[in-house]
């Protein structure tokens, strides 16, 4: 269960919890009020029986033995009271019980007939006895003598009103806490909500700007919910910028070309005897626009689809010779040098499981950027070496590097630095690509500075 539900549940069960403790307390009271007993002398048979027992008890047995027979006499209830007035078994004598005593004995003397007498112990002991009942009401609730009110009642007030409105007023107070319960649990929760609904509507027109991560400080699920919206908004918005990026950046690519192929075609119209050199460079400009789209569709699919779909044992150590082979075959005729050198720290080929295209393509695009951006004649290496479970693969140039704070930025499709695209025929989308397809096969690729210059492209891929 989660905090909210908890709130919720808390706060439905305190207006209950108080408008059942409202609503009982009064009812309570009401008993109360109602089964209070009249404190009365009894002067009845039963009494008088009690209160002769009671004298033959202290007369042959003394005080203990009356303790004992009052204290195992329950009804009625005879209190003893000695020289100071206590009662021999320490209760407390209701202060109408003592008026009425005194009364009777200041009336009747030494009468043992009388509902309260004067005894004497053996020892001495002047000891004042009595007993107490309680009358009943015609309604059968025990309460007020039938000669008077209750005590502590007004005469001539009807006691049933007040036994009646303090019950409503009860029940209207706990009805008053569940209806303010309620109302604070309907703000907590719409106050949020309508906060949310504005953000929808806001984003619905296009404003995706963060609403909730400075406003909403609370822990329970509608706070998160308003943080989540926020991250949502903000991977749209990178998205669409994203989008509109490329769409720019892919117009910009595609103009260039489609320019010189549009000068050459007017060229060859102009100047027929050299069509031939226009045709070269519509090929030229054609190849240079199929790499451009199958690299974007290449890209497309693989963000498209991030997880790979076709997986198969893969030697990269043979996958590497091949790409370097390609290389080396391409710049025979260049001053620069390719060399290949693999370090394997376990027994056997390094094999990894994937789609043998897209990481052809991953490695080619690094090794053929080593290649065009490394300096004349020095050397780029290609070391790979097992790591645990990973195969790890580096691909170091000593071409010019990347400008420190544009390293976090290489990998985004059109890309290129400064420092390294001057005179450099490329889109821009090798590393994208690499960077795509290493993830999609779970593994990392980063990139850093070398030492005394140069780049140097880390790849981690799983082992097979």
């Amino acid at each position: 269960m989660g905090r909210l539900f908890w709130k919720f549940f808390l706060s439905i069960l305190l207006a209950q919890v108080a408008a059942t403790i409202g609503i009982g307390g009064a009812f309570w009271l009401r008993d109360q009020a109602r089964q209070r007993p009249a404190p009365t002398l009894d002067s009845g048979p039963p009494a008088a029986i009690a209160l002769n027992a009671a004298a033959a008890t202290l007369r042959h047995g003394g005080v203990a033995a009356l303790r004992q027979m009052v204290g195992e006499l329950r009804r009625p209830q005879v209190y003893v009271l000695d020289q100071h007035g206590r009662d021999l078994l320490g209760r407390s004598v209701q202060p109408e019980l003592l008026a009425q005593a005194a009364q009777i004995l200041a009336d009747n003397g030494a009468d043992k007939e009388s509902a309260a007498r004067r005894m004497t112990a053996p020892d001495g002991t002047q000891l004042v006895v009595f007993a107490s009942r309680t009358f009943s009401r015609p309604d059968g609730a025990r309460g007020r003598r039938p000669d008077g009110p209750a005590p502590g009642m007004m005469p001539g007030v009807n006691p049933g009103i007040g036994r009646r409105i303090g019950p409503i007023v009860a029940i209207v107070a706990a009805v008053l806490a569940s209806l303010l319960f309620a109302a604070l649990l309907a703000w907590y929760f719409a106050r949020p909500i309508r906060a949310l609904r504005s953000a929808f509507e806001a984003a619905s027109a296009g404003d995706l700007a963060p609403r909730f991560e400075r406003t909403s400080k609370g822990g329970d699920e509608l706070s998160d919910l308003g943080r989540d919206f926020d991250r949502m908004s903000g991977q749209l918005r990178a998205l669409m910028d994203g989008q509109r990026r490329l769409l720019h950046d892919v117009s910009h690519e595609l103009r260039s070309p489609l320019a010189r192929l549009q000068a050459a075609v007017g060229l060859a119209h102009q100047q027929p005897d050299k069509a031939a050199n226009s045709l070269d460079r519509i090929e030229r400009e054609s190849i240079r626009m199929d790499k451009l789209i199958g690299e974007l569709l290449t890209l497309s699919r693989l963000e498209a689809s991030p997880g790979v779909l076709r997986r198969e044992p893969v030697d990269l150590t043979e996958l590497i010779d091949a790409i370097v082979a390609d290389a080396r075959f391409e710049i025979a005729q260049a001053d620069s040098a390719v060399e290949t050198r693999i370090l394997v720290e376990t027994e056997g080929v390094l094999i990894v499981n994937g789609d043998p295209d897209l990481l052809w393509s991953a490695f080619e695009n690094v090794v053929r950027n080593a290649v065009k951006h490394g300096a004349a004649g020095a050397l780029v290496l290609v070391t790979l070496r097992a790591q645990d479970s990973k195969v790890r693969v580096d691909i170091l140039d000593r071409g010019p590097g990347i400008a420190p704070h544009d390293l976090p930025s290489i990998f985004a499709p059109f890309f290129r630095s400064g420092a390294s695209a001057s005179g450099v025929d490329g889109h821009g989308l090798g590393l994208a690509i690499a960077q795509r397809v290493v993830h999609a096969h779970g593994g990392q690729i980063t990139a850093a500075n070398r030492e005394g210059g140069g780049l140097q492209v880390m790849f981690e891929l799983p082992r097979g």
